[in-house]
């Protein structure tokens, strides 16, 4: 699902994680891998607000944080008109049956495991969401 109806213009992700480390490796991925353009977060609040103003194409979302967990970032996200279309993909380190169970009923558009592989995250949230044309040939 392209959100954007120019597919030459680049794909912006926005990552909202408060782990540092996760936030940079994850953004390095899909920069160098993919070319694409990244905008950071680093709890769900500041990350609600830069979805608002900022407007990206999509949202990887990690599940556990401080204040506001990523099942309540995203619902806040879906609840406000203007982030309410954006695709939202969780990472979670959380690989139980139970608690992907639970993530799924969210309605999210998937399920991302941490650690993930750098180098084919690019790729895989290109297919979970649809990309193709000239945005999967960045991949």
């Amino acid at each position: 699902m392209v959100r954007k109806s120019d597919l030459l213009m680049t794909p912006r992700i926005l990552i909202i994680d408060d782990d540092a480390d996760i936030r940079e490796v994850t953004a390095l991925s899909l920069e160098t891998v993919a070319g694409w353009e990244v905008l950071r977060a680093r709890s769900g609040a500041e990350g609600i607000q830069r979805a608002s103003l900022e407007q990206p194409d999509a949202i990887l979302l990690d599940v556990m944080m401080p204040d506001i967990d990523g099942p309540t970032t995203y619902q806040i996200l879906k609840q406000n008109g203007h982030t309410a279309h954006i695709p939202v993909l969780l990472l979670t380190a959380k690989v139980q049956a139970s608690e992907l169970r639970k993530l799924d009923d969210l309605g999210v558009v998937a399920i991302l495991a941490k650690p993930f592989d750098p180098l084919t995250l690019p790729e895989k949230i290109s297919n979970l969401l649809g990309w193709s044309g000239d945005l999967a040939c960045r991949v």
